[in-house]
């Protein structure tokens, strides 16, 4: 593994226990250079940048991720994630109801599913 994939791999376990073999293993099983190329340029070349701190970022990828609303898997991991890097659940529930003015009702109901199975994990 490169310096780069090590790197993001890192970040990643600081997200969410055990994340890195299960994200490796699945984008192993697509391609031997996805992890490479995906991991390393969102959690290293991005995510790990000065400027915002992780818990930050999360806030804000769990209201991107709500806003688009086609990335249910993301966006319950990054709500778990969210909360392993110190967003409360009170503060991942004002953003789930601030999709609804911003990227409607329906991308918010889903954001609601992907928050309560974040909050029972």
């Amino acid at each position: 593994m490169t310096d780069r994939l090590n790197a993001a791999f890192a970040v990643l376990s600081d997200l969410e226990e055990g994340a890195p073999e299960r994200v490796k293993a699945n984008l192993d099983a697509f391609h031997p250079d996805a992890a490479e190329v995906v991991l390393g340029f969102a959690f290293t070349d991005v995510l790990s940048r000065d400027g915002l701190d992780l818990r930050t970022r999360e806030m804000l990828t769990v209201g991107m991720l709500a806003a688009i609303g086609t990335a249910p898997g993301q966006l319950e991991f990054h709500m778990r994630a969210a909360l392993n890097t110190g967003v409360s659940r009170e503060e991942l529930s004002e953003i789930v109801l601030q999709v609804a003015v911003y990227a409607g009702v329906p991308a918010c109901m889903n954001a609601i599913s992907a928050a309560r199975k974040a909050f029972e994990a």
